[in-house]
């Protein structure tokens, strides 16, 4: 009996202790972080804990980090970490973690897990995180500043998707939610409502906030103040690429509040078929539109412009040399690092980059000026060098334009020429008019005649600015 007993103990003894190295304690994880607000630039965050004993570890044992739901369930954790096996042996151990994409809310709580033996840490403190998937500013109202109710009805305030800029719109990410703000003084603002969109029925200041909870972010929009429909009232319209805009990016598009019908105007004209709350142009000019907001109108404007720098040149269009002279050629601009390109008849002029170009060759020139920096745009002027336009006493009534170097074009007296606003007419011998300027070079005919006809006759009619008039007739030769 007394065998027996022994043997009994000694059993119980062995499983016991067996059981006990077979098992481990996981202690609460203690957290590296207050609140932890993730980003795609940030994203690791650091956990302690402790285990014994450490000779309970299983060499294949791993450690699992996991992450409990908004509101500190576990019911369905998600695993944000889990070690090599074998690879922890020594407590106290740190481990890191990244946040879900999906991660919002002001609760969350781990707890560590062992794989060989099994074992389950108690939850951690609770801990405010988030994942600020978006964090750049975006735009609501279309970036209008304001937003106009009738009277007994409302104003609806919308994230913009994707919007009149290049805007990331925080809507292309569902998980996220919103929240509305009203202004209640220049550095304070109190929390109104939540969602996508808000209906304003009372003048003030309103933006919207990506929500964050606790986290700070710069998710968040611009500002759009509201009021209430008076007679006059006016709001204000936005422009897709602001103004002035470069107009080498295309056009820009006009954007008025939201209301229930629109008539856009340009310098005061109505522009046909522009009913829609946006308009699209590529042209400068003082537009505007009349908003029906129901029982009431509001109406905006916005000064259009579309140049992205201001030059001038020192020449005029048409210019006459002797041989020998030149004619120096300067450019005046604010365009920021501006480039110059001279060409003569078409053809660039090597070497030639300074904003002055001395001419000293008869023939068509041009320069065109390009922006670099900034606004990518470019602008041109062209200007004519000739020699003196001959002094002839009568004005002749006959040319032969065979390019013998004689009498090839009509040339008439300087004081009908280019420079004495003086309009000259040709017509045909059938009444068409073929030729007409108010600043005559001695070029007529620029083209070659086609004779179907021996010798056609031309009318001519000269006007001067002071409406002296001379007439007369013209007899090509071949």
């Amino acid at each position: 009996m007394r065998n027996f007993t022994f043997i009994y103990i000694f059993v119980l003894f062995f499983f016991c202790t067996k059981t006990v190295e077979g098992q481990i304690i996981i202690g609460k994880p203690t957290l590296g972080f207050s609140q932890a607000c993730a980003s795609s630039s940030f994203n690791t965050y650091y956990t302690t804990f402790t285990f014994s004993p450490e000779t309970g570890l299983n060499v294949t044992n791993q450690f699992v980090i996991e992450l409990s739901d908004a509101s500190g369930s576990f019911t369905s954790p998600t695993i944000v970490f889990t070690s090599v096996p074998g690879a922890i042996t020594v407590s106290p151990a740190t481990l890191n973690f990244k946040l879900p994409e999906t991660t919002s809310g002001e609760a969350y709580k781990i707890r560590i897990k062992s794989t060989a033996p099994i074992a389950t840490s108690v939850a951690s403190n609770a801990f405010a995180a988030y994942y600020k998937i978006q964090d750049k500013p975006f735009s609501i109202n279309n970036l209008i500043p304001t937003g106009v109710f009738c009277a007994g009805g409302s104003y609806i305030l919308a994230i913009d998707n994707p919007g009149l800029t290049d805007n990331d719109s925080p809507l292309n990410y569902p998980s996220l939610t919103y929240n509305w703000y009203k202004e209640t003084g220049t550095t304070s603002s109190v929390l109104v409502a939540s969602g996508e969109t808000l209906t304003v029925n009372t003048p003030g200041t309103y933006f919207a906030k990506t929500n964050y909870g606790t986290c700070t972010s710069d998710s968040y929009s611009n500002r759009v103040t509201i009021s209430e429909a008076t007679s006059g009232t006016t709001s204000s319209i936005s422009s897709s690429l602001g103004n002035p805009y470069c107009s080498s990016e295309g056009p820009t598009t006009l954007s008025a509040i939201k209301g229930n019908s629109y008539q856009w105007y340009r310098d005061g004209e109505t522009i046909t078929g522009a009913t829609n709350q946006m308009y699209e142009t590529n042209e400068a000019g003082l537009y505007s539109v009349v908003v029906n907001l129901g029982v009431c109108n509001a109406s905006a404007s916005i000064n259009l412009e579309n140049s992205g720098f201001v030059s001038s040149i020192d020449v005029s269009e048409f210019n006459t040399i002797d041989e020998g002279e030149i004619l120096t050629a300067t450019v005046t601009t604010d365009a920021v690092s501006p480039q110059f390109e001279w060409y003569l008849n078409g053809t660039i002029i090597p070497s030639e980059t300074n904003n002055s170009y001395d001419a000293s060759q008869m023939g068509q020139y041009k320069v065109v000026i390009t922006q670099t920096e900034g606004c990518r745009a470019t602008s041109e002027f062209e200007f004519s060098v000739t020699e003196p336009f001959p002094d002839v006493e009568n004005i002749p009534n006959l040319i032969s334009p065979n390019n013998d170097g004689h009498n090839d074009t009509w040339v008439i007296p300087k004081e009908y020429i280019n420079g004495t606003n003086t309009e000259v007419i040709i017509f045909s011998s059938q009444g068409k008019v073929v030729f007409q300027t108010t600043n005559y070079q001695n070029n007529w005919p620029q083209n070659e005649i086609n004779f179907k006809d021996t010798n056609p006759v031309y009318y001519y009619v000269i006007t001067t600015s002071n409406n002296k008039t001379r007439k007369g007739s013209i007899t090509v030769v071949k």
